[in-house]
C-alpha cells in the first residue's frame, strides 16, 4: 500500500513538515509495511520559502539592504 501525505501547516504551531511527520507517525502505528510519500504544501503564505527550499535542495541567505535597490 502506498499512502501519501501533503498537509499544510497549522499556523503558529506546526510546520507543513511536522504535520506530515506526525501523520505518518500515526498512519505507521496501523499500517506498519505501507510506502510513504511525504509533500508538504502551502497556500503561498506562511511557510511557503521553507517548502520551495526544501523542494529544490535550495539554500536560505540573508542580507542587509537599506532600500529596494540594495
Amino acid at each position: 500500500m502506498k499512502i501519501f501525505i501533503s498537509p499544510d501547516s497549522f499556523k503558529g504551531s506546526l510546520s507543513a513538515k511536522q504535520v506530515a511527520d506526525l501523520i505518518e507517525k500515526g498512519f505507521r502505528k496501523v499500517f506498519t509495511e505501507a510506502d510513504y510519500l511525504k509533500v508538504p504544501v502551502s497556500d503561498g503564505g506562511e511557510g511557503i520559502l521553507q517548502i520551495l527550499i526544501n523542494a529544490t535542495n535550495g539554500k536560505k541567505y540573508s542580507e542587509f539592504v537599506t532600500d529596494p535597490l540594495g
